[in-house]
């Protein structure tokens, strides 16, 4: 009888570095822009998105889903930018990406399942009821964030909206998970993280 070799657990990453691969293709999205164009910013980002995948599967030998799919959709939106030569479908990118994380978010609450137990990866254990309300927390701020790129791209130059999704949104997105420090420590367990 033959016996199959144990799963091997994802390999740990510095934290540094996991946040460098995932604001990586980002920064590289804001230089090309500041330096070039937007047609050729879109490709530089979407070949940094790609770079920034490859390495993450050669270093962990998996891909997180947030920027898996966000990854997706810069490769689609991207290539309809450049296909196209329309700017609007890459300034489109952020809002639909959020909207997709809020909507998987919402549809897992209605499910009775906070699916942010998975998307964290195990990082934090908290109760169901703790999991539940980070969830929704997540979920309304993704839809704020869609609605805030909606309205930066169609009244703002587009330097300007390359620039906030780099100086404004990155910062709101810490800001935010930061002040969930207080719900993560009151509905902290030693038990295992929900699925």
């Amino acid at each position: 009888m033959t016996t199959q070799p144990p799963k091997s657990a994802p390999k740990a990453v510095n934290p540094f570095l996991k946040l460098g691969l995932e604001l990586g293709p980002l920064v590289v999205f804001f230089i090309a822009n500041n330096r070039t164009d937007l047609f050729t910013a879109t490709a530089a980002f979407m070949v940094a998105t790609v770079v920034s995948l490859v390495l993450s599967w050669t270093l962990m030998r998996r891909l997180p889903i947030m920027p898996l799919v966000s990854g997706a959709v810069v490769l689609i939106f991207g290539g309809l930018t450049l296909f196209l030569q329309d700017e609007l479908f890459i300034k489109l990118k952020p809002t639909i990406v959020n909207l997709l994380f809020a909507g998987a978010l919402f549809a897992g609450l209605a499910m009775g399942k906070p699916l942010l137990a998975i998307v964290f990866d195990q990082a934090f254990r908290l109760t169901h009821e703790g999991w539940t309300k980070l969830t929704w927390r997540w979920a309304f701020f993704f839809v704020v964030l869609a609605v805030i790129n909606e309205v930066v791209w169609r009244t703002q130059t587009t330097d300007f909206w390359v620039a906030f999704k780099v100086w404004g949104v990155m910062p709101l997105t810490m800001v935010f998970a930061v002040a969930q420090t207080p719900l993560l420590q009151r509905y902290a367990t030693t038990d295992a993280p929900a699925e």
